[in-house]
């Protein structure tokens, strides 16, 4: 039986719904209410695995308002199970604001490991894993240059989130700021039916992005530190693509 009382952070699937953990689905079927940060994609997740559990709504336009709701049901004994559409909650989704009060209030917080697109993209990519900084979205106009610009003796390997219709914008931009040579790797559709990776130097990358009409899909950007040189390789120089 799990504590009342107690906050629990789950992550969902980010896209092939086997990804989840016995431990989630066991905790979404016992709390007494799931927050959703939107109920009509929850209920695919949750009618796949039989969870049944009240749900309530909690994005990023209520979450001001529903947070002190949340927490007087938790003070008052409830558990709560906090989700979003895809993801750990409070990593570029709602979460942060509701985790806060609660440690304020005294509240138990449980965070559960589970799906993340932030460890495959970065192990996967083939740039140093040891060390590395995610910076999340950046910001959808202004700023954006200036956040690239502050990133650019960072000798972290660098990842970010993006939207696939701002995607040619950000490498141009990627391009001017960190030359040509960068290396870069770009992870489409992560742990669903057409995970792609394209790996090369920004130039190759801007190159290949131009013959395209449409980019679709979850983006994630793996940028290589300053510093880091690309192995000498006998093969085809060419951007690699797989699929």
């Amino acid at each position: 039986m799990i504590d009342k009382g107690t906050l629990f952070l789950v992550p969902t699937p980010i896209g092939n719904l086997s990804d989840i953990t016995f431990r989630a689905v066991t905790i979404l079927k016992e709390v007494d209410l799931i927050a959703c940060e939107d109920t009509r994609t929850s209920s695919v997740l949750l009618s796949e695995y039989d969870i049944t559990t009240p749900k309530t709504s909690f994005h990023q336009h209520n979450e001001h308002q529903k947070t002190s709701v949340l927490i007087k049901k938790l003070n008052a004994g409830m558990s709560v199970a906090l989700i979003t559409d895809a993801g750990a909650p409070g990593i570029s989704d709602p979460g942060f604001l509701l985790v806060r009060a609660g440690v304020a209030a005294g509240i138990r917080v449980e965070s559960l490991p589970g799906a993340t697109a932030i460890i495959p993209a970065l192990t996967a990519s083939g740039l140093p894993a040891d060390r590395f900084v995610f910076e999340g979205f950046l910001p959808p106009k202004k700023g954006r240059l200036k956040r690239l610009q502050a990133l650019l003796d960072e000798s972290r390997t660098i990842l970010l989130f993006e939207s696939p219709h701002r995607l040619p914008k950000l490498l141009q931009q990627m391009l001017d700021v960190f030359g040509p040579e960068r290396q870069v790797v770009i992870c489409r559709e992560i742990s669903k039916k057409f995970e792609s990776y394209y790996r090369g130097s920004l130039a190759e990358l801007n190159e290949w992005i131009s013959g395209k009409k449409r980019v679709k899909g979850e983006i994630v950007i793996v940028i290589a530190g300053k510093g880091y040189s690309a192995p000498p390789s006998d093969d085809d120089p060419s951007l690699a693509i797989s699929g």
